[in-house]
């Protein structure tokens, strides 16, 4: 695919799925492209390029892991050790598993505990130590290394880690030790660096479905190891060259070496069914195309911005998507990512399609489910589908917003059924998430316990 060819696919559906700014950049057999389009703001907007400043999210989670990879290779850490080990001031609800969970099972979201936890502590150095020392707020779901459920929290922690073992603030030991080495000069974390510079702003519709700008800009500093990156789609794809194990990149971070870097895109553990992949690995979740072959990725959703970043090791292929819409930017990334992995590599991604099921199978699985941050109440629809009706959960929305009025958050209503292939697999049947798909889980007695979608594992209520 050339810069034309490219270009053209980015601008043809930017326009279609109404998306005001994008940036792509692939690099693929050893030729980089970039494809730029649109505006960075609705209300002040400057045209994009590849070095326009997007929020990646929670790509960044990326950048936590493989800093805690160097480490270990340098002998400070090990990922098998229990966490305590660096962070003696760890307090959870469970004192045992306080005392057992270990840092590989924050680097691949089956620590456990409730994931969506994004309180404030302010914008000073200790921010990350304040957030930590609130962890025991958060109830233990599962046993650690027990199940996979996406975790903010805890790589919020593993960025503690960082610190502790550094002695750096946790944006600094990234910038030293990951950014400086390998040239990525616009990645940042501070507010104050990137509004000196292009950036763009996240959009989301309104009520009269027009879109506008998404308010807050910025997560809080705490949330910087989990998601508070924000880079260029020329940085973004440099970063994913380099693990892919590209040399020119590879070779400015020695102790990284390809198998270290192999072991972050081998499963740790396997969630078939997720809606983000098939198995994770250390910081990437991961797609089996085929003859043993994972496509390796990660995506990022901050407030109206969606990114994906998807590698192809064997192939010497990253591509590298920058949007800043949302949920469009999200069904942008699927389509550009599907096409691109198509005309290039002859890649088809499993396409799955939900089916009618008779209304007496799907009792099993009516009923209210939920964890911190969300809330779903599963009704049987018309036509043998399941009706999803989402929540925002209130006190996670009182924590974000504690100094703003809320109104009553609107719900959301997704349609899905079951894929037809796998027992308790379901695929959302319409809208921007149609073809994503997730899976319940029962337990030993056979009774549906558990629901998983986003990524997140949400228990079955009273």
């Amino acid at each position: 695919m050339n810069a034309r060819e490219l270009q053209g696919l980015v601008s043809e559906l930017a326009n279609e799925f109404g998306v005001p700014g994008v940036a792509a950049g692939l690099w693929s057999r050893g030729r980089t492209t970039y494809a730029c389009h649109g505006i960075t703001s609705v209300e002040n907007p400057l045209p994009v390029d590849k070095h326009t400043l997007f929020q990646a999210g929670s790509i960044g989670k990326t950048y936590t892991a493989t800093a805690l990879v160097l480490l270990e290779a340098e002998g400070r850490v090990a990922l098998d050790a229990p966490v305590q080990h660096y962070v003696p001031e760890l307090r959870l609800q469970d004192t045992t598993v306080a005392t057992q969970v270990t840092l590989l099972q924050l680097l691949n979201h089956t620590a456990g505990w409730e994931g969506d936890f994004f309180p404030d502590t302010g914008e000073g150095d200790d921010a990350l130590a304040r957030f930590v020392s609130r962890l025991n707020e958060l109830e233990q779901l599962t046993a650690p290394g027990a199940a996979f459920s996406y975790n903010n929290a805890a790589f919020c922690l593993a960025g503690r880690v960082i610190e502790n073992v550094t002695g750096d603030t946790y944006e600094a030991a990234i910038r030293r030790r990951l950014l400086e080495p390998l040239g990525l000069q616009a990645s940042f974390f501070d507010r104050d660096e990137v509004m000196t510079r292009r950036f763009a702003v996240g959009h989301k519709p309104s009520a009269a479905d027009e879109l506008q700008v998404a308010r807050p800009w910025g997560l809080p500093r705490n949330g910087a190891p989990a998601g508070g990156i924000v880079t260029s789609v020329a940085d973004l794809l440099a970063w994913g060259r380099f693990h892919s194990g590209d040399a020119l990149q590879a070779g400015h971070l020695p102790l990284l070496s390809t198998s270290r870097l192999q072991a972050m895109r081998t499963p740790t553990v396997h969630m078939p069914g997720c809606a983000f992949g098939d198995a994770f690995g250390i910081g990437w979740f991961l797609n089996n195309i085929g003859d043993g072959q994972w496509l390796v990725e990660h995506g990022g959703s901050t407030n109206g911005q969606e990114a994906s970043l998807s590698l192809l090791p064997e192939h010497d292929c990253a591509l590298a998507l920058l949007t800043n819409s949302s949920p469009a930017g999200m069904a942008f990334n699927q389509t550009v990512r599907q096409r691109v992995l198509a005309e290039c590599h002859g890649i088809v991604e499993k396409q799955l399609q939900a089916v009618a099921t008779a209304s007496e199978m799907l009792t099993a699985y009516e009923g209210q489910y939920g964890a911190r941050g969300m809330r779903c109440r599963i009704t049987i629809g018309e036509a043998g589908h399941l009706v999803f009706t989402l929540h925002d959960d209130p006190e996670l929305l009182a924590l974000l917003f504690e100094h703003a009025k809320l109104q009553e958050p609107q719900a959301t209503v997704l349609h899905a059924g079951l894929s037809g292939t796998h027992a308790d697999r379901y695929v959302f049947a319409d809208g921007p998430l149609k073809g994503c798909p997730g899976y319940f889980e029962r337990d030993t007695a056979g009774r549906v316990h558990a629901l998983h979608i986003f990524g997140r594992r949400l228990p079955r209520l009273a």
